[in-house]
């Protein structure tokens, strides 16, 4: 399985699986990195860094003695960060320990660079969080954040819903629209907080600010061979078995009925949902399913003024 973490409890462990690996071109991040001045980086700090994924891509894009510290509020993904970066060769370069986002454990002023991949879309108040970044911060130094605009996904087509009734899609997208609302009224973060991030950035002081969007698309295409698209074969299997969607199937009644869904309506929207799995799961089956791959990722930076 890709996923080892895949049934822990430990927040984001459906998530941490090989997918996560195929989330960039290296060679787009190259580029960000001479637009953005990573050059001038002597150390940094991935905010929520789980088991390391980002950080540690960004690592290698730093001067060669340049140091990276993450943290996170698992202690499960500090050890494991510390152990992916000892397996793949970095651990001089990497210091990992336990704290939450809203109370960063360092002092002001700390870092030339401090980012974050997908935390805010799981944060309370994202502001906040953005205000303790830009607090570690050098001033004139770098923050980045790379965040969703996950809803769009439920309009990207594919060959099985792209001539289909408008109705299922536009229902999905609703029950999608309802949940992340939800999802943000329980303060647990909205899915889509991408959107949002300019405007935060903006309004929480920084300057300079710029934004793109990743430029990596995740096209499903027979005869879905690959690393990358293995990785997705295996975890839609994985999600369909385990009655999963975006979230488990409690969490998304959770989430629903907090952005004033109606109960009654959540077994036929939760149908519609594992129905369109299953069928895209045949469909590949046959070898003709494709979809794009399309999705919204943020990446804002902005600088601390001063410096």
């Amino acid at each position: 399985m890709a996923n080892e973490f895949r049934t822990l409890t430990d927040h984001s462990a459906e998530y941490f699986g090989d997918t996560r690996d195929h989330w960039w071109n290296f060679d787009y991040l190259e580029l960000m990195a001479r637009r953005l001045s990573f050059e001038r980086v002597r150390d940094a700090l991935d905010v929520g860094c789980g088991v390391g994924h980002w950080g540690q891509l960004l690592v290698r894009l730093l001067p060669a003695g340049a140091k990276l510290s993450g943290v996170d509020r698992e202690p499960r993904w500090v050890a494991q960060a510390a152990e992916r970066a000892a397996r793949i060769g970095i651990a001089e370069r990497c210091n990992y320990r336990a704290g939450a986002a809203e109370e960063l454990p360092f002092a002001e002023a700390s870092f030339d660079l401090v980012t974050c991949q997908t935390v805010l879309i799981h944060c309370d108040d994202p502001g906040a969080v953005l205000a303790e970044m830009m607090r570690v911060t050098r001033p004139g130094g770098l923050v980045l954040a790379a965040e969703p605009n996950n809803l769009v996904r439920a309009l990207v087509r594919d060959t099985l819903t792209f001539r289909g009734p408008a109705d299922p899609t536009l229902a999905l997208a609703r029950f999608q629209l309802v949940c992340e609302r939800g999802k943000e009224a329980l303060g647990e973060g909205n899915n889509s907080i991408g959107d949002l991030l300019p405007g935060l950035f903006q309004s929480g002081g920084l300057v300079d600010i710029r934004v793109f969007l990743n430029d990596k698309a995740s096209p499903v295409l027979p005869p879905y061979d690959g690393p990358e698209q293995r990785a997705m074969r295996e975890e839609a299997i994985d999600f369909r078995e385990r009655d999963f969607w975006i979230w488990s199937r409690p969490d998304t009644l959770r989430y629903f009925i907090a952005g004033g869904g109606d109960a009654a309506e959540f077994e036929p929207l939760w149908k519609i949902a594992m129905a369109g799995a299953a069928d895209v799961e045949a469909a590949v089956a046959k070898g003709t399913y494709a979809h794009p791959g399309a999705a919204i990722t943020y990446l804002v930076a902005g600088r601390k003024p001063g410096g």
